[in-house]
């Protein structure tokens, strides 16, 4: 195992119940963290893409994003559960995707982002349901997972997967590797967050149909 894998797993394990700790406390706590995470991103944003038309785009798209967040949180209908839900499957498709492209390698999932498997593919959705599952029967459902949810999981999971290799394509236009160095073994906070970016607008717009 070497440092940067060692470094990756030790800030996962300070990071996650963090961002969990703010989510579940809400209030003025969880104000705070987006507020910080969101200047933090916009910042790496800017520095990686601030040559570029795109640029503005990006800023428009943050703020979004985060309302979204934001607005998920204080849903009167849910608290903080369903916040926590989808996290707990961006979380895992990461995790899962890391770990199953580690160990199983294989053939490329796209050239934009090389280090991205069909392997890794496969683990991030598998491990997101399996948490998905344990979440719900703690927390949410009493028995199985309805075929719904289960669909969204999955949906989730691929709208994670994709905003992770549309941040990979705008940093390989802008020729570079990571979006900063905030977080060991991660890189930027946008690095760690990109498909959560994603993730959460395409929940928040779910959650306002009957899907669920």
């Amino acid at each position: 195992m070497n440092k940067e894998t060692i470094n990756r797993i030790i800030s996962s394990i300070i990071l996650i119940p963090l961002a969990f700790f703010f989510i579940i406390k809400g209030s003025i706590f969880f104000i705070f963290f987006i507020s910080l995470c969101f200047l933090i991103t916009s910042y790496e944003w800017h520095m990686m893409s601030k040559k570029n038309s795109y640029n503005i785009f990006g800023f428009i798209f943050l703020i979004f994003s985060f309302y979204t967040i934001y607005k998920l949180r204080i849903n009167p209908s849910n608290d903080y559960w369903f916040l926590l839900f989808i996290t707990i499957i961006c979380v895992s498709t990461d995790i899962g995707g890391y770990i199953f492209g580690k160990i199983f390698k294989g053939p490329k999932l796209t050239k934009f982002s090389p280090n991205k498997t069909y392997a890794g593919m496969i683990g991030a959705y598998l491990l997101s349901i399996i948490s998905i599952t344990i979440f719900a029967n703690d927390m949410l459902i009493k028995g199985d997972l309805p075929i719904n949810w289960f669909v969204f999981v999955l949906l989730v999971s691929s709208i994670s997967q994709l905003g992770d290799i549309i941040i990979s394509y705008f940093k390989r236009l802008s020729k570079i590797k990571d979006t900063g160095k905030i977080i060991p073994g991660h890189g930027g906070l946008l690095d760690r967050v990109d498909g959560m970016l994603f993730a959460f607008p395409f929940s928040y717009i779910i959650l306002l149909t009957d899907f669920l």
